[in-house]
């Protein structure tokens, strides 16, 4: 175990791949932990205002999902990150719903840095913890010099007073869920969320599954009017109705989903969505999201 002063020096001097501090009130080192687990027990012991500054992707994603499970009370975490590493990570519409859900509850701000320290910082009250990478394993180390501690703190709540805000624009999932299926149906709520749930992502990159496939994916399954499910869309923020068209024809072209015209009292008919390959319309919701992932590759 080291010192609080041998501590104060590994922290400050250390040059690892990933590294940032954690002030959580600990007073011994967490080593051969999983990232994950350390940020638990930080999450678990901190208090006031958290500043995570200039996390890695790894670490944005990390903390994202254990702050959405997290049982218990969130303290509010400001985020000082890379604008270009945010916007990547947001990319993910699985974790950037989570992202806009913390929010939402006040658990979490997003700002972004004009010039990045050379470690990863996260500070809060009474003690400050280096999370070191080295190879497969995993180290905590910990310092409570006050003095370091109160100068950290003072140094980061200038800078984010003086950073600029970061523009989340995915919607909250929460709302997603809630307001699909008020709109749509609860049947397709479930799907979607269950099609959520099987991916590790929901990116797209052109050819995957991201929100708007996924949306129309479920709309299909349910029979849904393409005039509902992109109204929704573009309500809840998802993507705008023209997004849902070209993408919906591209669905179209590709067979996995079918269309028929409804007609109406007045003006165009409308198009009802409808499963186009018997493998997806056979496939249970676990699976519906791997054999639409194979067709479209």
């Amino acid at each position: 175990m080291l010192d609080a002063c041998c501590r104060l020096r590994v922290a400050t001097k250390i040059k690892y791949r990933e590294v940032f501090y954690f002030s959580i009130g600990m007073d011994s080192n967490l080593l051969n932990h999983q990232i994950d687990d350390i940020l638990k027990t930080i999450l678990e012991d901190a208090t006031g205002d958290v500043y995570m500054v200039n996390p890695s992707r790894d670490a944005i994603e990390e903390f994202v999902s254990v702050a959405t499970e997290f049982d218990g009370e969130l303290p509010s975490v400001h985020m000082l990150a890379d604008e270009r590493t945010l916007k990547d990570v947001m990319d993910d519409f699985i974790v950037a719903s989570n992202a806009a859900d913390l929010i939402d509850a006040d658990a979490l701000a997003l700002r972004t840095l004009d010039e990045a320290p050379e470690n990863s910082l996260l500070v809060t009250e009474g003690s400050v913890v280096a999370i070191v990478h080295a190879g497969d394993r995993v180290g905590g180390l910990v310092t409570d010099d006050e003095e370091f501690v109160d100068a950290t703190i003072e140094t980061y709540e200038g800078r984010w007073e003086d950073a600029e805000a970061f523009n989340l624009r995915t919607p909250p999932i929460t709302r997603v869920r809630e307001t699909l299926s008020e709109e749509i149906s609860a049947d397709a709520e479930a799907d979607f969320s269950a099609i959520l749930g099987s991916l590790e992502t929901a990116r797209g990159d052109g050819d995957g599954l991201d929100e708007v496939t996924i949306s129309l994916l479920v709309a299909a399954r349910n029979e849904a009017l393409l005039y509902d499910i992109s109204k929704w869309g573009e309500d809840v923020g998802i993507a705008s109705k023209a997004t849902f068209s070209r993408t919906k024809t591209k669905l179209e072209d590709m067979g996995l989903i079918d269309t028929e015209k409804v007609p109406i009292d007045v003006g165009r008919p409308r198009l009802r969505l409808k499963i186009g390959d018997e493998r997806l319309a056979e496939a249970d919701n676990g699976q519906l999201a791997t054999v639409a992932q194979s067709m479209l590759n």
